[in-house]
């Protein structure tokens, strides 16, 4: 399809579904991504003295949705195609939302990671669907609708990792802090809906949608794809091990449960940054340059805080802005490789699944180190590792040769 293809098709769309509501629909599903995940951080002291729990254990917290984030990625494009896009998102959000209701009464450690489960299986098939709607509505702008959509979750995570350790420490528990994250997934539910009618509206039958089609094969055979999922995993090593130990690593060290949670906060709030500003940028095909600045900027910070952990409100932020530019990079390679919308479901679904699944280790991992090691020295210096193996895919993640 050639440029002025592109342009009629966008304008066909967009008169369909403007970009205006689209964008502000996506990004309250967005915003919804993250919280079930990310208000774990602050709440993990509370709730492993609560049920008695390892720091291993409780890593599973963050480690678990990570995992079936990858999971179910692999399955969610031929749910689409079987049963419906808008149908498949929407009973992700649902799962997603009525599991983080239930982890808020959770009464013991069985119902506690059960609960959890289903966040991550929502968050999953919600977060794969995305991409395609977005490659299929709005081709010639990918990267920068993917920063919008990849800072709205990162708005999600700063304002749950802001309010969940005050809600914790306010109302004399964890569960409020955990439970009041089901909002979001009741507006995010709404703001879907709005899209389904959009496009059920403009079409009878869509192609992308709801017409029974040949699906694209996930791209195993790819060693671009192979290299994209590897970079994503090792983004999301760097971005599930700080989400789940930052706050507890300074609560060890004297800080407060109220300032670590300011401390992630702060963390999200780069990350989130970082996501805009990677999109805006990101215009060219050949993303190689824009991936190596990120990635050197979390591998400096992490650096730092290895030789200098007294000063974490400095290079906490650094870290999470390369983490958050490479986020946005890590999810637009897979768009800029597929062909169409069938295809960019795909890619989608692969790079997630690798990347989520083995970026799932990191706070298990890190967990199992700090339990042996009996501080976090050891799980610094592995996240270090990890940042200087994610540089070192930059010059090898070129664009599709067409």
């Amino acid at each position: 399809m050639n440029g002025a293809d592109c342009d009629k098709e966008e304008d066909r769309k967009s008169s369909e579904l403007t970009m205006a509501v689209a964008i502000t629909c996506v990004v309250l599903v967005a915003i919804d991504l993250r919280p079930a995940i990310v208000s774990v951080g602050p709440l993990l002291p509370s709730i492993r003295d609560e049920f008695a729990i390892s720091n291993a254990q409780a890593s599973l917290l963050t480690a678990i949705p990570a995992l079936l984030m990858g999971l179910f990625a692999f399955p969610t494009p031929w749910l689409a195609r079987r049963f419906g896009r808008d149908k498949v998102m929407l009973i992700a959000l649902a799962t997603l939302t009525i599991a983080t209701l239930a982890r808020a009464f959770a009464d013991s450690v069985a119902s506690l990671f059960t609960a959890t489960a289903g966040a991550g299986a929502g968050i999953a098939v919600a977060g794969a669907l995305v991409a395609g709607f977005i490659k299929s509505n709005y081709p010639r702008h990918v990267a920068l609708f993917t920063g919008i959509y990849a800072s709205a979750i990162g708005l999600g995570s700063t304002i749950s990792a802001a309010l969940a350790g005050p809600l914790a420490e306010a109302s004399g528990g964890w569960r409020v802090g955990a439970g009041i994250f089901t909002f979001p997934g009741l507006i995010a539910i709404g703001a879907w809906m709005v899209i389904a009618r959009a496009e059920r509206r403009a079409e009878t039958v869509r192609s992308d949608t709801l017409a029974p089609q040949k699906g694209s094969a996930l791209p195993f055979t790819s060693r671009m794809a192979w290299l994209a999922a590897l970079y994503f995993a090792l983004n999301n090593f760097l971005f599930f091990g700080l989400i789940a130990w930052t706050a507890p690593m300074y609560i060890e060290r004297g800080m407060s449960g109220a300032d670590a949670a300011l401390l992630l906060a702060s963390f999200t709030a780069a990350f989130m940054t970082a996501n805009a500003l990677a999109g805006f940028f990101s215009r060219k095909n050949d993303r190689r340059r824009l991936i190596a600045l990120f990635a050197s900027t979390s591998l400096l910070g992490i650096l730092a805080i290895a030789l200098l952990p007294a000063m974490p409100h400095l290079f906490i932020p650094l870290i999470a802005f390369g983490v958050g530019g490479s986020f946005t990079l890590g999810m637009v390679l897979p768009l800029d490789h597929a062909r169409d919308s069938n295809e960019a479901n795909a890619w989608t679904a692969f790079v997630l699944g690798i990347g989520y699944f083995a970026g799932a280790v990191g706070p298990f991992v890190l967990g199992l180190a700090r339990d042996s090691t009996g501080g976090f020295t050891v799980p610094v210096w592995m996240l270090v590792i990890a940042a200087f193996l994610k540089l070192s895919l930059a010059p090898l993640l070129h664009p599709r040769r067409l």
